[in-house]
């Protein structure tokens, strides 16, 4: 019974940010129906959907969406949603016959999502790219890495999820909460290019404060600070380090038996090199948990950087339930944390599903019309 619990929402089976807004949602409580399409297309078999965590809580059906039945179907749905979710390129939905105005004039209070990489306009509109792309063209890609290499690629956790997902699920909510004030949908343009660059807000700030050069590994937050950065320890592992205020640096400074001259010079750029070979020299003698034990409990702000099968198992992590297993996958946790109306994993992720009545009856479809869809193979 989660804090959406009652909103109903229409997702067109994507890729990335599409799915993953998806989950988000049916975590808190929606009820989140899946469209999925035939296709011959190689990416829609690249994950095994029993374990692909972000289509996990739906409802699923398969539809052929290039036949009146099919689009019938799926206005059928749109009907009862409360909003809608689709991320193809600009045109895909209006050629289908599932545009925002034909959606708008069927449901006038829906909400309808648009989820895209550049956006429903601009030149670059029709034009393919991923993560990487988008986040290049925000400034964030440049700005992360080290001096002596190219700009690092943050996996796609910035564009896809961060700008995009994120963004698309804060204005589906946004939209849902406006229209049941006005009683009027609206679209909600969200493109991973414009997410992207509003998550660099803080970094644009400093920039205009003088306090952010455009070099990699120049600055506070991108490694270029001894007390801001990744070390390596004795057994090879990594410690994350960051004890950015004074009284956190000293202790960091003590557990580590690294005398600084001038400690208050600490925020001086050159400064920073020296420090950061006598902090590299210090870690080097230790274990990763070595360091950790010494640590522990402290506000040095050291923490170790667990790899994907170290992370679940991290006291904090379990003590939070972090992750979870569910139906024997291991994944994580719903999140945040309601304290009186929690989020919940509503089902496995799977593969495609005859619909059947036990959800499609409270849709507004009849038995004789599920018996239809379901003879159909649909």
């Amino acid at each position: 019974m989660g804090p959406l619990t009652g909103i109903k929402i229409v997702e067109f089976a994507g890729l990335g940010p599409v799915p993953f807004s998806g989950m988000v949602l049916s975590d808190l409580g929606a009820e989140v129906v899946q469209i999925n399409r035939e296709t011959t297309a190689p990416e829609a078999n690249l994950f095994a959907r029993d374990k692909n965590i972000p289509d996990r809580g739906r409802r699923i059906i398969r539809l052929d969406l290039k036949s009146p039945a099919g689009v019938a179907t799926a206005l059928r749905l749109i009907e009862r949603a409360d909003a809608l979710i689709e991320g193809f390129r600009p045109g895909v939905m209006e050629r289908l016959g599932l545009g925002p105005e034909v959606c708008l004039a069927r449901t006038p209070r829906l909400v309808y999502g648009r989820m895209t990489g550049w956006g429903q306009t601009g030149p670059l509109a029709q034009t393919a790219g991923h993560d990487i792309n988008y986040l290049a063209l925000s400034g964030a890609l440049h700005a992360i890495g080290r001096a002596d290499g190219g700009p690092t690629p943050p996996l796609n956790l910035i564009a896809d999820y961060g700008g995009g997902a994120m963004f698309l699920v804060v204005g589906l909510l946004a939209g849902v909460l406006e229209a049941r004030n006005s009683g009027q949908g609206q679209v909600v343009d969200a493109a991973m290019s414009d997410g992207s660059a509003l998550l660099m807000a803080a970094i644009y700030s400093l920039k205009a404060m003088g306090f952010w050069t455009d070099q990699r590994e120049s600055n506070f937050l991108d490694g270029g600070a001894h007390f801001y950065d990744t070390y390596q320890c004795a057994d090879g592992k990594w410690l994350a380090v960051g004890p950015i205020e004074p009284h956190f640096y000293r202790i960091l400074l003590e557990g580590c038996g690294v005398a600084d001259p001038d400690p208050k010079r600490q925020w001086h750029p050159k400064s920073w090199p020296a420090m950061k070979e006598r902090l590299r020299a210090a870690l080097r003698t230790k274990t990763r948990d070595e360091w950790c034990a010494l640590f522990d409990g402290s506000d040095a702000c050291v923490t170790p950087v667990l790899g994907l099968g170290e992370a679940p198992a991290h006291p904090h992590n379990q003590a939070r339930q972090t992750f979870v297993e569910f139906e024997g996958l291991l994944q994580p946790a719903p999140a945040p944390r309601f304290s009186r109306t929690p989020a919940a994993i509503q089902s496995p992720p799977g593969s495609p599903a005859v619909a059947s009545n036990d959800w499609l009856t409270d849709w507004g479809f009849s038995e004789t019309e599920i018996a239809q869809l379901a003879s159909a193979g649909e």
